[in-house]
């Protein structure tokens, strides 16, 4: 044999060897390593093999070599550069995902509105729910509070329980909206059940159609007194301003023409009054503190304010009062001053109480003329200091 094929077999016979190592199960392998002839040099190969890329400096470390693929080195990325790194670059320098367009003629979809807008940006003005509420501020007794709150969780129940969350928000909001409303009961369970002892006509159709009688399903009635609890807390839902009525999608009332719609949630549509009714000066009645009995009045209850479900003649009505007041306040003359005695009299009397000795303002007294020259005028000498010398 020729030193050639020397060289040739025993190039075969290290394959040989490989793939007999490549086909050995994990235990046939620590047989062949640990407990078959020179197993310690192999042990001590094996050490050696462990220890050295520890051991050795951070620059000397290299990637494995594979037969079938090559690892290219990546390169570095801006944030990852020196003198190119800054705190946050890496989410300065990351681009937008690509917008792939299924269909190449009609372009790129359009990007996804998240509503979100920075505080610098103009708010939007492309709504007509106006100025929001005050938040409610709940006062009574530990009954009342329960009063408000079954109240409450039954009117989001029954009249959305299928609705989103921001549906149920918005139909608590129209009934805190009408307790702070002169033309409505000043507690929440009178404004729930206001109208109940009527056959129709009730305010919210579900204390007077017969839908007390279903039994709540568990896990709606715990989302709608999830609802019905931050808003009596002083949750305020601004999306509806302060809108007073409401009706579903699939109907249209007779009196939604007279009054402004400020938008739609789920299958709810919600109004606010025109005029001076609608306005938030409107919204200032004081919640009483004391709640009725949360269960619609009997047939035989009488409503003491007499007030009718119309929304239109609501309105009417508050602007009638509202102009009687006015005139009421322009009729009013402030009482004469005080009579008061010789000595006082003598010293000027009540206008010595009319505040017309203040000190005068909008100057500045001299030593503080100059204050902040320094910083508006770089290097500019001071006038006091000019003066001192």
């Amino acid at each position: 044999m020729n030193r050639q094929q020397a060289t040739l077999q025993r190039i075969a016979d290290r394959r040989e060897r490989r793939d007999r190592r490549r086909s050995l199960t994990p235990r046939a392998l620590f047989e062949a390593v640990f407990r078959g002839p020179h197993s310690g040099r192999r042990l001590l190969a094996l050490a050696a093999a462990v220890a050295v890329p520890a051991m050795a400096a951070p620059g000397d470390w290299r990637a494995l070599d594979f037969d079938t693929a090559v690892e290219a080195e990546a390169a570095a990325m801006p944030f990852e550069t020196p003198g190119e790194s800054f705190p946050g670059s890496a989410f300065f320098y990351l681009e937008d995902l690509p917008q792939l367009a299924l269909d190449h003629d009609a372009g790129p979809p359009p990007p996804i509105e998240t509503g979100a807008h920075s505080d610098a940006e103009p708010a939007r003005t492309d709504t007509l729910a106006g100025p929001a509420a005050r938040a409610f501020l709940g006062s009574g007794t530990g009954i009342d509070k329960a009063r408000a709150l079954q109240c409450m969780t039954l009117a989001l129940y029954y009249e959305s329980a299928n609705e989103p969350t921001e549906g149920q928000r918005a139909v608590a909001q129209v009934i805190l909206n009408r307790v702070a409303h002169p033309s409505y009961p000043n507690s929440v369970c009178g404004v729930v059940f206001q109208g109940s002892e009527r056959k129709t006509g009730c305010q919210f159709s579900f204390t007077c159609d017969g839908s007390l009688n279903r039994k709540p399903a568990k896990a709606s009635w715990d989302r709608a007194r999830g609802v019905a609890a931050a808003s009596l807390a002083g949750y305020v839902y601004a999306p509806i301003g302060l809108a007073t009525h409401y009706h579903a999608t699939y109907v249209l009332p007779y009196w939604a023409s007279s009054l402004t719609n400020v938008g739609t949630i789920g299958l709810h549509t919600f109004y606010k009054w025109r005029g001076v009714a609608g306005r938030s000066d409107a919204f200032a009645a004081r919640y009483a503190g004391r709640e009725p009995v949360a269960a619609p009045h009997p047939r035989s209850y009488t409503d003491p304010a007499g007030s009718a479900p119309d929304p239109v003649v609501l309105a009417q009505a508050y602007e009638a009062a509202r102009m009687k007041a006015v005139a009421a306040s322009a009729a009013y003359a402030p009482p004469p001053p005080p009579v008061y005695a010789a000595p006082v009299q003598a010293r000027g009397g009540d206008r010595l109480y009319a505040a017309e000795n203040l000190p005068q303002t909008g100057t500045v007294k001299a030593e503080y003329a100059n204050s902040g020259r320094w910083i508006a005028q770089p290097g500019a000498t001071p006038a006091a200091d000019v003066n001192a010398r």
